[in-house]
């Protein structure tokens, strides 16, 4: 028998984030494509930044229908690094809209190569800024962010002028209750210096 969880977050109801998140206005409409086997991992950061950002939207699926970002104003790009991605511009000027694909690396090609419409929308990248904060998964790269950090950096680089850093308390309070979940030991033996 599964616990209650929160309708919301969908966290058990003994571990609900739904006080930490915040509700942050962007000019930047942010469009979450979410592989479908990422919807109910115990660490679902993508819903975390939806549910912090009303200019935003969470499309948990694998046939992306290209509605999703034909019916809003502004230029589509998809974050996703390499060949032929460009470098997210500092202030953008006009508003424009942000697709962040959720999953791991290997999902998050698949969704792009199951979809030729979104695979041709141009491509941003992040600068380097440091280290994740995800402590708990293993990164392919000393660059690679969670979800929620990636979208915390991508629209600090649009908008400058204002702060995402308040999506990332519940991420830091779910990394923080999975590892005391899983107790000290077991967290240095598995997660540390990995």
């Amino acid at each position: 028998m599964s616990r209650p969880r929160c309708s919301r977050c969908l966290r058990p109801e003994g571990h609900c984030l739904c006080a930490l998140i915040p509700r942050l206005p962007s000019r930047t409409r942010v469009l979450i494509l979410q592989h479908p086997s990422e919807a109910d991992h115990a660490l679902n950061t993508a819903r975390l930044a939806h549910l912090g950002l009303p200019n935003s939207q969470l499309a948990v699926t694998e046939q992306v229908a290209p509605a999703l970002w034909e019916a809003y104003p502004g230029q589509a790009c998809v974050l996703f690094p390499g060949e032929g991605s460009q470098l997210l511009p500092a202030g953008a000027e006009q508003p424009m809209q942000l697709i962040v694909l959720d999953g791991t690396w290997r999902k998050a090609r698949k969704l792009l190569h199951l979809n030729p419409a979104l695979a041709a929308l141009p491509r941003v990248s992040l600068a380097p800024v440091g280290p994740s904060r995800y402590r708990l998964r293993k990164a392919p790269g000393p660059d690679a962010l969670s979800t929620v950090e990636a979208i915390v950096q991508a629209l600090e680089t649009l908008e400058p002028e204002s702060s995402y850093q308040e999506l990332l308390k519940p991420f830091d309070a779910l990394i923080d209750g999975q590892i005391a979940a899983m107790g000290e030991a077991t967290y240095q033996r598995n997660h540390q210096g990995k």
